[in-house]
C-alpha cells in the first residue's frame, strides 16, 4: 500500500514538473531544463504509468502522443457563441467603425488591443475546474466538432491550467484561440507529402485544419502544430476588467498568447499598427491575413453587443492572400556568369500578397524532383515568409497529363556537354569561352563590378557578336572609333562611354576582384578577400589553408578560390589587366567605415530592382554595418530580391531573423 500510495505522489509530481516545463518551453520560449532531463522526466512517467495503469490520467502529458482512430468527430455545443468578425480593408472603413463605436457608447474615451489575426483553424478550449474537458472546432459559431483527443498532441496547449498557489479554479472557462502551423514546418510537410506521391496542401491554414481533423490522432501528433490563444468565451468570475489585463491573465496560467499583441489609446494608433504589420509580417514564421482589433473594456464590450453573432467591438483588418494556385507553363533555364544553371518557372499570371507573379524560383534540378513539379502542373506558390515567390509543389491528384523535368545535356547557349559536380545541387557548363563566361561576364563588369556609364547589356552584346569585345582586356582596348560604329552610338555619347571605361580603371580591389569571375566569389567574398590579402601578390601565392582564414571561406570554397589564381591563363589576365592600369591593392575606400549602422550585421541575397546586390551591400557598408555571406543567430537582418538562396531564407526564419524587402532597404539606407 505505501508503495502504491510513492508512485501515485511521484506521479502527480511528474505530471506537474512536466506540464510546468511545457508551458516554459512552448508558451514562454524559455526552457529550464536540457531537452535530455525532460526526456528523463517523461520516461519516468511513463513507465510509472506501464507500472501501474490505474494512475494514467485523461490529462496527463502521456496522453498527448495520439489515440486509435475514431470513426467519426461528435458535435460539441459552445457554451457561449464564437462569433464570426466583420471585416475591413481600408483605414476609411476603420475609422467609420471607430465613430460608431464611439457615437453608441456616448463617449470618445475607448482603448484598443490589436493582435495578429492567424491565418489558422478557430477552436473553443473548455476548462472545468482548471482542467480541459472539452476542445472544439468552430463550427457555426454554436457547435463544432469536439477534436478534444486531437488538441491534447499540442504540447503548447495546456491539459490543466497552472494556477498560482491558493487560486481557486473556475467552474468553467471557455479559452479560444487559433491552431496554426509554422511557414517551417508547412513547407516540410509539403515536400514529404509530395515526395510520397500524396495531395499537398495549398496554404498554411488549410494544412492546419486536415492536420487537427485527422481521424488518426497518431497522425496529428507527427505534424507541427502550435496555437495562439487570443481571448475568452465563458469567462464567470475572472478577475480583469478588459482584454489586454486578460491576455495577461491567461499567460501567466499557462495558454501560449501572442507576444505582439499591443493596447491602443486611440483609432490613429491602431492604423498605424495595421500598417505595420503588413510590412513587417514576413518576418514572421507563421501566416497572418490582417490584425484583430478589439475594444478593451468588457463592460464597453458588453453594451456594444452583437448583431447576428458578430460583436460590434471588434473587427479584422483584412489583407491579399500570401499563398495561390497557378499553372507551371514551363521551366525555363538560365545559364550564369559562373556556368551555373539556374531553372525557374513561367508561370500563368496570379497576384499573390498584392503582387502580380508570372514566375518563380526553382532552385535546382534535385529540388525540382523532390517536390516532382512538372511542366503543365496546377502549382502552389507561396509568398508566405519569402519576399520572393517559390513553387512549393503541384497540386496532387493531378487533373491532366504533364511533363516531367530533366535537366538540358548541353548548354542552351554555347551546346557544350553539361556536367553536374560531385557533392553539387547546381549542374555547370565547363566551356571557358562560353557566353555564360564570357558575355555574361562582361556584363557583370560593366553593369556591377565597374558600374561603367554609358556602356549597357545590349551595347556589350552587339560587340560581343561583332567580335570586338571577347573578354576585360578588349573591353579597355576598344576605341571611340570602334564604339562609334554600333547603333545609338554617335561621336559624342561614343567619347563619354569610352572616358568612362578609361575612368573605372580606378575601381577598388575588392570590385576587381568581384568582377573577375572566381568561381563563388561574390561582392561579400570579394570585399573579405581584398581586406585580409589587401594585395592581388599575396592572393596569386597562397594555398587554401591561408584562403579559409578569410571571414566567411570554409574549406571547399578556398580550394577553388586558390585553384583559379593558380590558374596560367587567369595569372594571364591579372597580369593583362595590371598592365592595362586596373587596381590590384587595397586602398581607403576598402576599409571598414564608420556610420549609424556600425554594429549591425546583413546578409543580402537574390535580385534587386533598384540597383544590384553587390551596390546594395557596398550602399550598407557604406553607413557602417558589417555584409557578410552567411545568415547567424548575430544577423540583423537578411536583404531579400528576386531568386533568393533558399538556405539563407530557411535558416532566416529558423534564427527569427528578420527578412527586408527591397522597399525596407531603401527606407533603411534613407535612415528609416
Amino acid at each position: 500500500m505505501a508503495r502504491s500510495d510513492d508512485a501515485k505522489k511521484r506521479a502527480a509530481e511528474l505530471r506537474d514538473l512536466i506540464d510546468y516545463h511545457l508551458y516554459r518551453y512552448h508558451v514562454l520560449d524559455d526552457p529550464e531544463i536540457s531537452d535530455a532531463e525532460f526526456d528523463r522526466l517523461f520516461d519516468e512517467l511513463v513507465e510509472l504509468e506501464r507500472k501501474h495503469p490505474e494512475l494514467a490520467a485523461p490529462d496527463s502529458p502521456t496522453q498527448r502522443v495520439g489515440a486509435p482512430p475514431s470513426s467519426a468527430f461528435e458535435k460539441a455545443d459552445h457554451p457561449s457563441p464564437m462569433g464570426s468578425l466583420e471585416k475591413v480593408t481600408t483605414n476609411e472603413a476603420l475609422e467609420k467603425w471607430h465613430a460608431d463605436v464611439t457615437k453608441r457608447l456616448g463617449t470618445d474615451d475607448v482603448a484598443y488591443v490589436t493582435e495578429p489575426k492567424i491565418d489558422g483553424l478557430s477552436i473553443n478550449l473548455a476548462y472545468e475546474n482548471s482542467r480541459l474537458a472539452r476542445g472544439a472546432t468552430r463550427g457555426d459559431g454554436r457547435r463544432g466538432e469536439d477534436v478534444t483527443t486531437n488538441l491534447k498532441t499540442i504540447k503548447a496547449i495546456s491539459t490543466r491550467m497552472q494556477l498560482p498557489k491558493g487560486e481557486k479554479p473556475l467552474p468553467l472557462l471557455e479559452v479560444r484561440g487559433e491552431v496554426y502551423m509554422p511557414l517551417s514546418g508547412f513547407r516540410e510537410l509539403n515536400e514529404r507529402l509530395a515526395s510520397e506521391g500524396k495531395k499537398t496542401t495549398p496554404n498554411p491554414r488549410n494544412a492546419a485544419a486536415g492536420s487537427l481533423r485527422q481521424k488518426n490522432s497518431q497522425i496529428t501528433a507527427e505534424r507541427p502544430l502550435n496555437i495562439w490563444v487570443h481571448g475568452l468565451g465563458h469567462r464567470g468570475e475572472l478577475p480583469t476588467e478588459g482584454h489586454w489585463d486578460a491576455l495577461q491573465w491567461l499567460r501567466e496560467r499557462g495558454f501560449r498568447t501572442n507576444p505582439l499583441a499591443e493596447r491602443h489609446e486611440s483609432i490613429e494608433s491602431v492604423a498605424r499598427a495595421v500598417a505595420e504589420w503588413e510590412q513587417r509580417r514576413l518576418e514572421l514564421d507563421y501566416e497572418i491575413d490582417g490584425i484583430v482589433i478589439k475594444v478593451d473594456s468588457f463592460a464597453q464590450q458588453e453594451r456594444l453587443g452583437a448583431l447576428h453573432d458578430r460583436p460590434r467591438w471588434a473587427r479584422a483588418f483584412k489583407w491579399a492572400p500570401m499563398t495561390a494556385t497557378t499553372t507551371l507553363h514551363k521551366i525555363a533555364i538560365r545559364v550564369g556568369r559562373t556556368g551555373a544553371l539556374n531553372p525557374w518557372g513561367i508561370l500563368e499570371p496570379v497576384e499573390v500578397g498584392g503582387v502580380t507573379i508570372s514566375r518563380a524560383t526553382l532552385h535546382n534540378e534535385e529540388d525540382i524532383n523532390r517536390k516532382d513539379i512538372r511542366e503543365g502542373d496546377e502549382v502552389i506558390v507561396q509568398r508566405a515568409g519569402d519576399v520572393i515567390p517559390q513553387v512549393v509543389g503541384p497540386v496532387l491528384p493531378r487533373q491532366k497529363r504533364t511533363r516531367r523535368f530533366r535537366m538540358p545535356e548541353r548548354c542552351p547557349l554555347c551546346d557544350a556537354k553539361i556536367v553536374k559536380p560531385e557533392g553539387e545541387a547546381m549542374h555547370r557548363c565547363p566551356n571557358r569561352a562560353c557566353p555564360s563566361r564570357g558575355l555574361e561576364s562582361l556584363i557583370n563588369w560593366v553593369q556591377a563590378a565597374a558600374d561603367i556609364e554609358g556602356v549597357g547589356e545590349q551595347s556589350v552584346r552587339r560587340l560581343w557578336e561583332l567580335g570586338l569585345v571577347r573578354s576585360l582586356p578588349e573591353l579597355y582596348r576598344l576605341t571611340k572609333e570602334q564604339l562609334a560604329e554600333l547603333e545609338g552610338y554617335g561621336e559624342i555619347s561614343a567619347t563619354k562611354a569610352i572616358e568612362s571605361i578609361q575612368a573605372s580603371k580606378a575601381i577598388p580591389f575588392n570590385r576587381v576582384l568581384f568582377g573577375l569571375n572566381i568561381p563563388d566569389v561574390g561582392w561579400v567574398t570579394a570585399q573579405n578577400l581584398a581586406r585580409h590579402f589587401e594585395h592581388v601578390d599575396r592572393l596569386l601565392d597562397s594555398t587554401p589553408e591561408e584562403v579559409t582564414e578569410v571571414d566567411g571561406i570554409g574549406a571547399d570554397r578556398a580550394e577553388s578560390i586558390a585553384e583559379w589564381f593558380s590558374d596560367e591563363q587567369n595569372r594571364a589576365l591579372v597580369a593583362e589587366l595590371r598592365d592595362l592600369g586596373l587596381r590590384f591593392q587595397i586602398g581607403e575606400e576598402d576599409k571598414p567605415k564608420e556610420g549609424p549602422l556600425t554594429g549591425s550585421t546583413y546578409v543580402v541575397t537574390g535580385t534587386l530592382e533598384a540597383f544590384s546586390r553587390e551596390q546594395a551591400a557596398a550602399a550598407l557598408e557604406a553607413l557602417g554595418a558589417k555584409v557578410t555571406n552567411s545568415v547567424s543567430k548575430k544577423t540583423t537582418g537578411l536583404v531579400v530580391g528576386e531568386e533568393p538562396g533558399n538556405s539563407k531564407l530557411t535558416k532566416a526564419q529558423r534564427e527569427g531573423v528578420p527578412l527586408l524587402d527591397e522597399s525596407a532597404l531603401l527606407k533603411l539606407l534613407a535612415g528609416g
